[in-house]
């Protein structure tokens, strides 16, 4: 289960005296812990909660990069660190082509309504926490013109 190999790599990190790093995999660990407690799943934490509240951290990392003034280089490097650390547990996430291809086959016949919002709204849930929102709205738009 992933939420172990977090546990264990925090734990693996703390004996390194790596501070970053148990630093970045505790507050996902934490973030991890809060949904699931929102969610009333706070015994059983399934994979794909984990997966989808990496992929948001790993949202938010990005923000704080784009974000962060230029001239804050000790910040900045701070946030790249830990990105680069949820990144390498983030799941790998559908390329276009292959988001593509399951809309063609799974929902033909929502795609020819031509209507993006129902699109969106049906094919969405298929796609959660397995590719990135954007690709998908890119393609869903493409296929509605």
């Amino acid at each position: 289960m992933k939420i172990d190999l977090l546990r264990n790599d925090m734990v693996l990190a703390m004996k390194e005296k790596n501070k970053a790093k148990k630093d970045a995999i505790s507050s996902l660990i934490d973030a991890i812990k809060k949904v699931a407690i929102d969610e009333g799943t706070r015994d059983d934490i399934k994979d794909d909660l984990v997966d989808r509240v990496i992929m948001k951290e790993l949202k938010s990392c990005k923000e704080q990069i784009d974000s962060c003034p230029s001239d804050r280089v000790e910040l900045l490097n701070e946030y790249k660190m830990r990105e680069e650390y949820i990144k390498s547990y983030a799941p790998k996430l559908l390329e276009k082509d292959e988001v593509l291809k399951i809309i063609n086959e799974k929902f033909k016949s929502v795609i020819d309504t031509k209507n993006k919002g129902q699109i969106m709204k049906t094919i969405m849930p298929e796609f959660k926490g397995k590719a990135d929102g954007k690709i998908i709205n890119e393609i869903v738009e493409e296929l509605c013109k």
